[in-house]
């Protein structure tokens, strides 16, 4: 009995250390980033971009828990705009500022999560005018610190943040297309 408690105990022993070492091997920077063409010209999709409260109304999480509690403060839009949210599980606690704007073209934000997991990333949104449509990329962009590598090991966090960018931009698309 000994013997194979001292076995499963090696293969449970070998089976972190390669998660671990599988970890610790992978990037320690993290981009995500997804993108659509919209038929409207950038400075209309752009005031839905720049202005946190108008993000309210095309924004994926923002469904997701009704009763989450929000608050704007700083400027009314542009630099120094800022959106602080605390919902559920799934929708967590944070900060968002817009940064750096580039009228019309782009647009850059620094998000805080303080839960479920802490992190400090940059958002960016740009705008590029192609003939009639403007072709529009949302991208997120920061450190991967261990527990994160861990966690992608098992999670796959680019198609699962990729989804919610997605239908964002499917959502800002509809509002900016009318």
């Amino acid at each position: 009995m000994r013997r194979i408690i001292a076995v499963g105990g090696a293969v449970v022993a070998v089976l972190v250390i390669g998660v671990l070492a599988f970890a610790a091997i992978q990037p320690d920077t993290f981009r995500i980033q997804r993108a659509t063409s919209i038929k409207a010209p950038p400075e209309k999709i752009y005031g839905h971009i720049d202005n946190l409260r108008a993000q309210s109304t095309w924004s994926p999480w923002e469904k997701k828990d009704p009763a989450m509690k929000r608050a704007f403060s700083g400027a009314l839009r542009g630099k120094g705009a800022v959106y602080e949210w605390d919902g559920n599980n799934e929708i967590g606690k944070g900060r968002i500022e817009i940064t750096d704007l580039s009228p019309p073209s782009k647009v850059t934000m620094k998000i805080d999560f303080v839960r479920p997991f802490e992190g400090h990333n940059v958002v960016e949104f740009t705008l590029e005018p192609k003939g009639e449509v403007t072709n529009v990329t949302w991208a997120m962009r920061g450190p991967q610190p261990l527990i994160g590598k861990i966690i992608s090991v098992f999670i796959d966090c680019d198609k699962m943040v990729g989804r919610e960018f997605e239908a964002g931009l499917a959502n800002l698309k509809a509002i900016a297309e009318r």
